[in-house]
């Protein structure tokens, strides 16, 4: 990936000053919950960067931060995509998201997240229109109606890759903790948050997710249970009570967002949040925006296409000009490199 830079001066050194991207897996109240928080402030400013020209120059003739709405949009899918890391991957895994309503003016997106630690991903359209300004950050508008959800997950050593797909209702996060329902058949919460300035940049960035942990350990009404004694109708209602208190929390103030704007770190925010249920952190990580893609990549594609396709670029006499849609990335390849 070809890295852009960030323009806005004022901005990187806003970010230059915040800590660095961390997420931090745990666990809570008494082993019977796990989760991870993540902070993804320099995660969707980078994806941002690489992907601005792209959606400003297809909105031209417009007002200017054309690109809120994309960013929003594409934001809390990767946001969502670097949680996915945490709850989906075991091992060296690597999951595709596509997230597709065909009738809505945002149209969709494709994101891909790797357990090597990396999240990339772009839009379906270039440009998201918009009538009228945005009274809230309601997603139905732009990507309700009928639509398909699917993750498609490739490990080492499978013969296919693993797919489920869901119907969509235009709430990302809901969205996504309904897949966990009915095709993982785990309970789960997960919200993101991202906070932007007056000007439209973003200031803060996050996620959230928490996890039932079948076939654990735990302690209900003070009497300590193992393994398949959790799997009763009493602990499931527990369960469900349980993590409806978690969510609300979630998603009561300070809002995730607003909590990293202001440079503040993950466990802080575990400690303050989820005091009551006595999170235990596990370990911290690193998830950042990157693509694997690199010119040496797009030559070998190139050289590997058809001799009379081939015979057909030379002949025209123009170089090549490709670009990676995950990433913005523009590359050229000379006649002679062919």
């Amino acid at each position: 990936m070809i890295q852009a830079a960030i323009e806005d001066r004022e901005l990187a050194e806003f970010l230059a000053a915040l800590p660095a991207d961390d997420m931090v897996h745990f666990t809570m109240a008494d082993g019977r919950f796990r989760g991870a928080l993540f902070h993804g402030t320099h995660l969707v400013n980078r994806m941002r960067a690489q992907h601005t020209k792209l959606w400003q120059g297809a909105g031209q003739g417009v007002a200017p931060h054309t690109d809120i709405l994309e960013s929003y949009i594409l934001g809390q899918a990767c946001l969502c995509a670097a949680l996915l890391i945490p709850a989906v991957m075991k091992g060296r895994e690597h999951v595709s998201w596509r997230y597709e309503v065909e009738g809505s003016p945002a149209k969709g997106f494709n994101v891909e997240a790797d357990s090597a630690g990396w999240v990339r991903g772009q839009l379906l359209t270039d440009s998201i229109p918009i009538e009228q300004p945005l009274e809230n950050w309601d997603l139905k508008p732009f990507l309700g109606g009928e639509g398909i959800m699917s993750i498609q997950t490739v490990r080492p050593g499978d013969k296919y890759p693993q797919t489920s797909s869901v119907n969509t209702t235009g709430n990302i996060a809901d969205d996504l903790v309904f897949y966990f329902d009915r095709s993982e058949q785990i309970q789960t919460a997960l919200t993101t948050s991202i906070q932007m300035d007056r000007q439209g940049r973003i200031v803060g960035a996050g996620g959230i997710f928490l996890q039932v942990m079948p076939e654990t350990g735990g302690s209900y009404g003070g009497v300590a249970k193992q393994g398949s004694q959790l799997n009763s109708s009493p602990d499931d209602k527990l369960d469900a009570e349980l993590l409806a208190r978690l969510e609300e929390r979630c998603t009561s103030k300070p809002a995730i967002g607003s909590w990293f704007s202001e440079g503040k770190g993950t466990e802080d925010y575990l400690s303050l949040v989820f005091k009551e249920f006595s999170p235990v952190v596990a370990l911290h990580r690193s998830v950042v925006y990157d693509c694997p893609c690199s010119k040496e990549l797009f030559l070998r594609h190139v050289r590997a296409l058809p001799q009379a396709e081939l015979a057909d670029i030379r002949q025209k006499g123009e170089p090549l000009e490709l670009i990676c849609r995950n990433c913005s990335s523009v590359y050229h390849i000379g006649l002679d490199e062919l």
